[in-house]
């Protein structure tokens, strides 16, 4: 049998020169090599980062947090019915807050865009009603877009429209509620909408929930107001606003309110 070598030629397409990689010749670099990479070309020193101090209990407000609520009085929220007026809810024993039924949801003096929310809440004590009666509130960023607020431990209501959900528009991953004598807690991070100039959506909000430590929304698409009734649609153009609660007729209850802007 005759025994036969091979020559391997790569030919570079579009290129005048073709180079042979023939037995024995070196497949040389091109003349310019890239410089090479050394660790500091990746590193970014300027400015640095701020420093803050972090809560030294889990859900307490860092150093650069605006208290909202502490116990101690209502001096960041007004009445949405007037807002010349003080908000009208209850603080009882120096420590929560509870909505005065019929006297009318409240909202920060205070306006926010993008931020980091923590909100802990507790349904009424006694357990009187069923579905969407019982303990409901809701945190409303932009005092548009709704994240639920509800006694969904062994309540059966509609999946987006129970504790954790954006209100008729995501229902949350998991029901993480505790029982009505029992404290839950929102952190919350909330991109708020950006408009083009002529006042047309050009990106929608997006949040992420934690509830009581879960992920139950993991940084969906807002996709419009939270309405009761009608599809979700953006409203035209507008800025940061007020963050509100919600009075729905139960006497749900509040504390340890903090926000950072983000």
């Amino acid at each position: 049998m005759k025994s036969i070598t091979f020559s391997c030629c790569l030919f570079i397409i579009g290129s005048t020169t073709t180079h042979c990689l023939a037995q024995g010749y070196p497949n040389t670099p091109p003349e310019v090599s890239p410089m090479p990479m050394k660790p500091e070309m990746t590193e970014v020193w300027e400015p640095e980062v701020k420093v803050i101090s972090a809560a030294k209990k889990l859900g307490d407000a860092p150093s650069d947090a605006i208290i909202l609520f502490d116990g101690k009085n209502l001096d960041q929220w007004v009445s949405q019915k007037d807002v010349t007026q003080p908000a009208p809810w209850k603080i009882i024993d120096k420590d929560y807050l509870e909505v005065a039924p019929q006297s009318g949801g409240i909202q920060t003096k205070m306006q926010f865009g993008d931020c980091q929310l923590h909100i802990e809440f507790s349904a009424p004590d006694v357990v009187d009603n069923q579905g969407q009666g019982r303990g409901n509130s809701g945190i409303f960023f932009q005092n548009r877009y709704e994240l639920q607020i509800l006694d969904s431990y062994n309540n059966r209501t509609y999946r987006n429209g129970q504790a954790g959900s954006i209100y008729k528009d995501h229902a949350p991953l998991v029901n993480a509620m505790r029982g009505p004598l029992e404290w839950n807690s929102f952190d919350v991070i909330y991109t708020a909408p950006r408009f083009k100039a002529d006042g047309r959506l050009d990106s929608p909000a997006r949040i992420t929930v934690l509830h009581n430590g879960v992920v139950v929304q993991n940084n969906v698409t807002i996709n419009g107001l939270t309405l009761y009734t009608g599809l979700h649609t953006y409203p035209s153009s507008h800025g940061e606003d007020v963050i509100s609660l919600q009075d729905h007729g139960n006497k749900t209850q509040f504390r340890n309110i903090w926000i950072r802007r983000l």
